[in-house]
């Protein structure tokens, strides 16, 4: 009775094994690039551009403003030696306080602009982790890993990366949502490979 018993676990156990490695067999993984994906998502690239724009419209009052307070300390020198000391001292303490209230308001611009910034980038991945998830469940992956600034993987296999499958998806749906061509796509990124080669 117990040599029957033992026959049967050790069948048992076998036939699990063998469940596991035809398990092993059907798994599937790969990795994606995060840093590349980002950096070619034609999404980010676009948004990108439209905040460089907006922040530059955002800081013109500030740089005219600068651009006033040089002109106004510069003349600062010559007017103190014709009008005197009194004037000197009182021009100057006013200048030092128009100083300090400019560098407050363009600490106070920089830190919004950070924060769109921070806002838009995070609603990119955000967008990105969603996608790769539906991504993952439709292609039947297991696992899919990614690389990049944040690494997860210390080592991978060539073809297990579908960095490009994944970019191409997405900026096809991101083109066919805005009316973009692939042929200003292809001129877009055969003018950034130029650049790269300089």
């Amino acid at each position: 009775m117990k040599k029957a018993l033992l026959i049967l676990g050790v069948a048992i156990a076998l036939i699990s094994c063998d469940k596991k490695e035809d398990k092993k067999e059907s798994f599937k993984t790969a990795y994606i690039d995060t840093a590349k994906l980002i950096q070619d998502y034609a999404k980010f690239k676009d948004e990108d551009e439209k905040f460089k724009v907006k922040s530059q419209e955002m800081g013109r009052p500030l740089e005219a403003k600068l651009k006033a307070f040089q002109t106004e300390a510069s003349g600062f020198q010559r007017n103190a030696q014709i009008k005197g000391m009194a004037w000197a001292q009182q021009k100057g303490a006013e200048l030092q306080q128009r100083e300090q209230e400019l560098s407050m308001e363009q600490d106070a611009l920089l830190r919004q602009i950070q924060s769109e910034s921070d806002s838009i980038r995070t609603t990119i991945v955000k967008e990105l982790k969603d996608y790769i998830k539906s991504y993952g469940k439709k292609e039947g992956y297991d696992y899919i890993y990614g690389t990049g600034d944040a690494a997860t993987i210390l080592f991978a296999k060539d073809p297990y990366d579908i960095t490009e499958v994944v970019l191409k998806k997405l900026n096809d749906e991101f083109n066919a949502k805005n009316g973009i061509s692939e042929k200003k796509e292809d001129s877009d990124s055969a003018d950034h490979k130029e650049e790269e080669k300089k």
